[in-house]
């Protein structure tokens, strides 16, 4: 080989090396970071996030880990498990809950943080606006406020001529919120609330003696993780006192509740997926809108009806997305 032939094909060679080598190197690994409430006794949550990142093109391990961190419902521990992501230096932040949201605002103002389940997003200072949120922090509200009145008014549907019922209730942020859209919604049904409080399950039994003294027809519970926690407690209880039950998520009727309505589990989630998707490639959460859920579902347990002697009228069981025999 002549010597100038020689020096092209050596120069060739080492400008590919870098090309060549560029291409072997791994992608980047996303770490999304989880801020979870009692991650134990909600797997299926995790899953459907997962679901809704795979269906995304994402391979866990390969291009996405998951830092999960629990405070084991312990609102309290929200703050110093928030300033761990933080120092982890996780690409995005997930937190499921206000307690969480809020936590995880006051630990970062440069991390991206997707909340799910928010009340009033606005409210409580996590965002400027649901359209233009302006700040690190984006996601999906819960329109608890405006649920709680449907809730009652598919409860009077089941129960006519009920008058009195109780609104069970676990405090934490978001809770005022919640007590006003229900006292809205009582005077306009023509109803009458009890409110009573349980800030942990040694508060259980006590609460529905409280609630049977006072005659209530009918029980509610606002959302609370205490209460997705031990959900086979409260549903025991109130058929215990026989009082017809209706919850904010239909985990309650898997375990033996009457009646649930709320966001579609599954839907939220994985619309969840999709804000981290976004922000991985480059969005900001400032320019992203807070959205609503869009999917709401009406689960009715008709074993449990007829184990309290109530006849569900046709109507509502026409309205139910699915009903549980």
């Amino acid at each position: 080989m002549r010597r100038r032939e020689f020096i092209t094909l050596l120069s060739g060679a080492a400008v590919g090396w870098p090309v060549a080598a560029n291409a072997q190197q791994p992608a980047k690994i996303a770490r999304i970071g989880w801020l979870g409430q009692h991650l134990a006794r909600n797997p299926k949550g995790r899953e459907f996030f997962r679901q809704g990142l795979r269906d995304l093109g994402y391979v866990e391990g390969r291009n996405f880990v998951i830092e999960f961190r629990d405070a084991e419902g312990k609102f309290d521990r929200y703050p110093a498990l928030a300033a761990e992501l933080v120092a982890l230096k996780v690409d995005v932040i997930l937190a499921p809950n206000t307690g969480a949201a809020l936590a995880a605002k006051q630990a970062t103002t440069t991390i991206p943080i997707v909340f799910v389940g928010v009340s009033d997003a606005v409210g409580f200072g996590l965002v400027t606006s649901l359209a233009r949120p302006g700040g690190n922090l984006t996601g999906l509200s819960n329109l608890d406020a405006h649920l709680v009145g449907k809730r009652l008014e598919l409860l009077t549907q089941a129960i006519p001529g009920v008058r009195l019922v109780a609104v069970l209730w676990e405090p934490g942020p978001a809770k005022k919120i919640g007590h006003e859209g229900a006292e809205v919604a009582a005077r306009a049904l023509g109803v009458r609330l009890q409110f009573v409080e349980a800030r942990g399950l040694e508060d259980f039994d006590r609460a529905f003696s409280d609630m049977t003294s006072a005659g209530v027809g009918a029980l509610i519970t606002l959302p609370g993780g205490l209460f997705i926690d031990e959900r086979r407690r409260l549903v025991d209880l109130a058929a215990k006192h026989r009082l017809p039950a209706l919850y904010f998520w239909r985990g309650f009727v898997d375990a033996g509740g009457l009646m649930a309505y709320g966001p579609h589990g599954d839907d939220v989630l994985r619309r969840a997926a999709t804000y981290v998707d976004k922000i991985l490639k480059g969005a900001k959460p400032a320019d992203l809108p807070v959205e609503q859920p869009t999917k709401f579902e009406l689960v009715i347990n008709l074993k449990t009806a007829k184990s309290l002697g109530l006849e569900v009228p046709p109507l509502l069981i026409a309205q139910a997305d699915e009903l549980i025999e």
